[in-house]
C-alpha cells in the first residue's frame, strides 16, 4: 500500500469549470448521472440510487482521508456537469492515483471531461504525486481520448474485459 498523509482540501481549477466536494444533497444529480445508461455504457450496468448514495459516501470518505476524491463539476453558471477527480485504485497489486470523470450526456463533446482531467492532473502534480493513471474500458474511445489529451499513454491491459491502463509519470 502506498503511504500517504491526508492532504489539504485544495481543489482543481479550470477556465470553464468549478470543482466542489460532493454532499448528500447531490444524491439526486449523482443518481441521475450514474443511473444514466449512456453515461454508464461501459460499466456492468447503471447504478441504482442506493449505489449512487454509496458513491457519494465513498467520496466523502476519500475527502476525509486524502483531501481529494471525485468532485462535483459545474459550469460557471452553476449547472451540474458531472464528477471528476482523483481516487486511489489498485491494479494487479499496484496502488496508483487515478483520474476519473463522468459528464452528463447533454454536456458531452465540449471538451469538459478533458479540461477537468487536466486540472486534476495539475493538482496531483502540485501535490507531489509521481504517477497518474486512468482505467478505461477497451470500447470507451471517448474516455481513451480524454486520457490521451491529459498526457497519459496506454501502458497495459488487465482483467477479463482487458481494461486499459493509461499512465504518465508526473514531473
Amino acid at each position: 500500500m502506498v503511504e500517504r498523509e491526508p492532504s489539504s482540501s485544495e481543489r482543481p481549477s479550470s477556465e470553464r469549470l468549478r470543482f466542489r466536494e460532493m454532499t448528500i444533497d447531490d444524491l439526486d444529480a449523482m443518481s441521475d448521472l450514474l443511473g444514466d445508461p449512456e453515461v454508464m455504457a461501459h460499466y456492468p450496468r447503471p447504478k441504482t440510487r442506493a449505489e449512487a448514495q454509496a458513491w457519494v459516501e465513498w467520496n466523502l470518505a476519500n475527502y476525509a482521508r486524502d483531501g481529494f476524491g471525485l468532485w462535483i463539476i459545474e459550469d460557471l453558471e452553476g449547472r451540474f456537469v458531472g464528477d471528476c477527480g482523483l481516487t486511489w485504485q489498485r491494479v494487479e497489486g499496484r496502488e496508483d492515483l487515478e483520474i476519473g470523470y463522468h459528464v452528463v450526456p447533454a454536456m458531452q463533446g465540449r471538451g469538459l471531461a478533458s479540461e477537468g482531467a487536466r486540472a486534476c492532473r495539475e493538482l496531483a502534480r502540485r501535490r507531489g504525486i509521481e504517477r497518474l493513471i486512468a482505467i478505461v474500458h477497451p470500447d470507451n474511445r471517448a474516455s481513451q481520448r480524454v486520457a490521451e489529451k491529459c498526457g497519459l499513454v496506454l501502458e497495459q491491459e488487465f482483467g477479463d474485459q482487458r481494461f486499459r491502463v493509461y499512465a504518465a509519470a508526473l514531473p
